[in-house]
């Protein structure tokens, strides 16, 4: 009994030293505490107020630019999409630059690079495709894979290979078999039958029920001739 009061009587001994030394601790640094904890409480008043009082009202001028030049961009007048109209909005450029910080910015800068492909400006296609940064895979695979198709408009298919083949890694069940043929494709052009086998077999194995892969079987034998 006298050497169980004797623990807690040291326990409780303990537990006062290190308060006492906590206490010493504050009291000596309590000035730098306080700044510190200024510092976080400001930090993070200040993010709050960036995203309500800055960021939220210019996602809100951002979306209403966006479905403006989306209309122009449905009806295939990508030259107008692209750039606005000069009066009643600004196009999907300026839009990529002026919101770059909000996800219609984003989302616009994956649209001027699809409006610069169909006006066949490939490399300016290019920077703007690779600008997008998505989470939706099935868009993010076709900005992938449009930026590959760019490279080949532009002769130089080992690039759009190594793009075809990161948009096929997306493994979107519609897109990725798209992209493994247009690899294949890109790899019997540049004479490498076995690389074009490659893909082929994945559209088989990997997709079968795809609509590449309904005659896929076609293009296997070719590479295997």
């Amino acid at each position: 009994m006298a050497k169980k009061a004797e623990q807690k009587h040291d326990e409780l001994e303990n537990v006062e030293n290190v308060l006492s030394a906590s206490e010493a601790f504050i009291e000596k640094y309590q000035k730098q505490l306080l700044i510190g904890v200024g510092t976080i409480v400001l930090v993070v008043l200040l993010a709050l107020s960036f995203r309500n009082f800055y960021l939220q009202p210019r996602e809100n001028d951002a979306e209403n630019e966006m479905y403006k030049a989306q209309s122009y961009f449905e009806r295939d007048s990508f030259k107008v999409a692209l750039d606005g109209d000069g009066v009643n909005f600004i196009g999907f450029k300026e839009i990529a630059s002026e919101y770059s910080l909000t996800s219609s910015g984003n989302l616009a800068a994956a649209y001027t690079g699809i409006c610069y492909y169909k006006l066949g400006q490939y490399q300016d296609a290019i920077k703007y495709l690779s600008q997008y940064d998505g989470d939706d895979t099935y868009f993010t695979t076709t900005v992938i894979g449009l930026t590959g198709d760019c490279y080949v408009d532009l002769g130089e298919t080992s690039k759009a290979i190594s793009y075809y083949e990161k948009a096929a890694d997306m493994n979107n069940m519609v897109m990725s078999p798209v992209y493994l043929k247009k690899a294949g494709i890109a790899y019997e052009s540049l004479k490498q039958p076995a690389d074009a086998e490659k893909m082929y077999t994945e559209i088989k194995e990997k997709y079968p029920k795809s609509s590449e892969a309904s005659d896929i079987d076609k293009y296997i034998a070719r590479v295997q001739q």
